[in-house]
C-alpha cells in the first residue's frame, strides 16, 4: 500500500514538472518568435528594414532603429528589404512627389557648412550654420500635403537644433564636427524625401565616430573630408548617388 502511495506522489510530481516544463518552453518560444518579428531600420537609410543587428547593405551600419510594426512592411523570407535605385522615392515618402517641395537652398547652406568644414575653418562653418538657420525659419510648405508637411516640420526640428551647435561654437571645430554628422543624417533624409535639383553623393569616412556616424552629403566625386579636414583630407569612400 505505501509502495502505490509513494508510486502515485512521484509520478504526480513528474507531471506537474513536466507540465511547467512545457509552459516555460512555450512561453520562451513565443517571446523569441515576437522578438524575431520586431523590425529595425537604418540610423542612415531608415528605407532599409530587417532583423535587430543585421547589416545594411548601403553603408554596413547595424540595423538598431526600431520600427513600429503598424507601418513596416517585411518579407519573412527576406531579412532584409532594400528598395532599389528606381522605387526608392516611392519607398522613402509614401509616393509623395519629389518635387513637391524646394530643397536646394537648404542643400546649399549644407554643403557651405560641409566645405568650411573641409578646410579646418571653425569660422566659416558657424556663419554658413547660421545662414542654413535663417534659410530653415523662412522656408514655406504651403505647397505640399499635410503628410508631407509633418514630414518636413520633423526635419526643420531636429536640423535646427544641429545647426544652431554649429553655428553658436566657432572655434570648436569637434564639437560642429559632431554636429555636422547628426545635420548629415537630417539632410539625407530630407533629399530622399523632397528630392533636389543638384546632384549630390553619400561619402563615407570609417575612422570617424568609430564608424558609426562618419557620413555626408558632398557635391564632388571627389571624396574630401570635412570631419578631419587636412589632416586626412582624402579618408574615405563614395557610396553613391543620393536621389
Amino acid at each position: 500500500m505505501k509502495k502505490i502511495m509513494l508510486l502515485s506522489l512521484i509520478t504526480a510530481f513528474l507531471t506537474v514538472s513536466c507540465n511547467q516544463k512545457s509552459k516555460d518552453e512555450t512561453a520562451a518560444s513565443s517571446d523569441k518568435t515576437e522578438k524575431s518579428a520586431e523590425l529595425y531600420a537604418c540610423p542612415m537609410h531608415p528605407e532599409v528594414t530587417g532583423t535587430a543587428g543585421s547589416e545594411c547593405p548601403e553603408c554596413g551600419m547595424e540595423l538598431t532603429d526600431k520600427v513600429a510594426q503598424t507601418t513596416a512592411a517585411y518579407n519573412e523570407a527576406t531579412p532584409v528589404a532594400v528598395a532599389n535605385e528606381e522605387s526608392s522615392a516611392i519607398t522613402a515618402t509614401g509616393n509623395v512627389s519629389k518635387t513637391a517641395f524646394p530643397t536646394d537652398a537648404i542643400v546649399s547652406n549644407y554643403l557651405n557648412i560641409k566645405n568650411a568644414l573641409t578646410k579646418d575653418d571653425s569660422n566659416g562653418a558657424a556663419v554658413a550654420a547660421r545662414n542654413l538657420l535663417i534659410t530653415l525659419n523662412s522656408s514655406s510648405t504651403t505647397s505640399v500635403d499635410t503628410k508631407s508637411k509633418n514630414k518636413y516640420n520633423a526635419f526643420v526640428a531636429d536640423a535646427k537644433a544641429h545647426v544652431k551647435h554649429i553655428g553658436d561654437n566657432a572655434g570648436k571645430m569637434d564639437h560642429q564636427r559632431e554636429y555636422f554628422s547628426l545635420l548629415s543624417q537630417d539632410v539625407f533624409g530630407l533629399i530622399k524625401t523632397f528630392g533636389t535639383k543638384q546632384t549630390v553623393y553619400q561619402d563615407y569616412c570609417p575612422m570617424y565616430g568609430e564608424g558609426k556616424t562618419g557620413y555626408w552629403i558632398s557635391e564632388t566625386k571627389d571624396v574630401i573630408n570635412p570631419y578631419f579636414g587636412s589632416e586626412m583630407l582624402n579618408c574615405g569612400r563614395r557610396i553613391g548617388t543620393v536621389k
